[in-house]
């Protein structure tokens, strides 16, 4: 009689329950009628696959649009690391072009393709992605494995060359490029002196990954292939605080109606920008340094504590509107000082080589979506204004490496 008894309660709980869960359902369908906003499901793959009640279960459904970014991101860098290694089972390709020249040409390529097609540029190309995931794992590499003496030993040539020389360039290209749009003949009138100083900043940075490819070969002395590498990675900082000052004395004002004071506004926020990007950096070089010290037990965190602490001091500097690339650098020099004295031998092996892999996909794809952009209609061709652009970059480097301190140039013969 006790298990009899003992099933007909089981039962009847069982007979509460779904009278409960069916006045329930039946109550959330009343609700869910009278409020109109209620029936949108909240998930859309879910709504979509039920959209249709008498339709059965289909054995194969496709809904791209729930993976389209991962998808496109993964393919492009897949696509980037197959050009890679085709590059280099060509053993006379890297003698014939650099690496880069064969991106850009592949990426030329792909944009052929989706042009051709008429199909919209993939929603992965965007400046945001450049800046905010490709740009930081290329300055980070470069910062962290940087033999850090010798670049303060020659800081003056260094500041000299990234500083000066990148305004030089900027200002020069740009100014030169407004006398030659004031030539009606050539149908650039519409382009005033604020356009030019901003695509002269553009284009002002000198990437000397050739120069330092035939060093690296000839084997140089230190002073000369630091001087170079330190003007290679100061100079994009420099010319992106550059660019976002006149984006925003475009915003801000016409050029007739500039006034003394936004420029000297404009000279205080570069030195701001600078400096303050610098502090970010070395700040938060030292609390990865401190944390570091509490890791011997759990070393598998320290490759982690690395890269999102220098991450942030990127973000932290772009929140602000100060210069993410100095901060990160900065970061990396402080962290390459004091952090890897604390971290054991297996997490620098982590982080040097899981550093310099993220650092060549995001080259080899930055490489690529510039190819991928140089082809579409968002392009408006002048070639009088490219080939006085080509004329007037090589004049004005040229005119910058003349002004080389003699010194620093005469020492560097003299060692070799």
């Amino acid at each position: 009689m006790g298990p009899a008894m003992f099933m007909a309660f089981r039962l009847w709980n069982w007979l509460l329950l779904l009278a409960v869960l069916t006045r329930s359902e039946a109550t959330s369908y009343v609700n869910e009628s009278s409020n109109p906003t209620a029936q949108q499901a909240p998930d859309a793959r879910f709504a979509a696959s039920s959209s249709d009640p008498d339709e059965g279960i289909s054995v194969f459904e496709l809904d791209y649009d729930y993976v389209q970014i991962p998808y496109e991101v993964t393919l492009w860098i897949l696509l980037a690391s197959l050009a890679k290694i085709g590059f280099h089972l060509y053993h006379r390709l890297p003698h014939l072009m650099p690496e880069s020249c064969l991106l850009i040409i592949v990426g030329a390529l792909v944009g052929g393709i989706i042009f051709g097609t008429h199909h919209k540029s993939p929603p992965v190309m965007d400046s945001s992605i450049y800046f905010l995931y490709l740009l930081p794992p290329i300055v980070l590499e470069s910062g962290y494995f940087m033999p850090t003496r010798p670049f303060f030993e020659n800081i003056g040539s260094i500041l000299w060359w990234a500083g000066l020389g990148a305004l030089i360039n900027a200002f020069g290209i740009g100014l030169s490029l407004y006398f030659i749009c004031q030539i009606k003949a050539f149908g650039l009138g519409d382009i005033n002196l604020l356009h030019n100083l901003l695509f002269g900043s553009l284009i002002s940075a000198v990437d000397p990954v050739a120069v330092l490819a035939v060093f690296e070969e000839a084997r140089v002395n230190e002073q000369l292939y630091m001087m170079i590498f330190g003007e290679a990675l100061l100079n994009d900082g420099i010319s992106v605080v550059l660019y976002n000052i006149l984006i925003a004395f475009t915003k801000m004002h016409k050029f007739e109606d500039i006034e003394a004071v936004d420029i000297l506004a404009g000279c205080a926020r570069f030195v701001i920008v600078g400096c303050g990007g610098v502090f970010f950096g070395i700040i938060f070089g030292f609390i990865s340094a401190f944390i570091t010290r509490f890791t011997q037990n759990i070393s598998a965190i320290e490759p982690l504590i690395v890269f999102m602490f220098s991450y942030l001091s990127y973000l932290a500097a772009e929140t602000l509107y100060l210069s993410g690339i100095l901060a990160i650098t900065a970061c990396a020099v402080t962290m390459k000082k004091y952090v890897e004295e604390n971290v054991s031998q297996t997490s620098y092996t982590t982080i040097k080589y899981f550093m310099k892999m993220l650092s060549s996909v995001s080259e080899t794809l930055i490489f690529i979506f510039m190819g991928v952009s140089t082809i579409g209609k968002n392009h408006e061709w002048n070639w009088a204004f490219i080939c006085f652009t080509l004329l007037f970059c090589q004049i004005w480097r040229a005119i910058r490496n003349h002004n080389w301190p003699t010194g620093q140039v005469s020492g560097c013969q003299k060692d070799q």
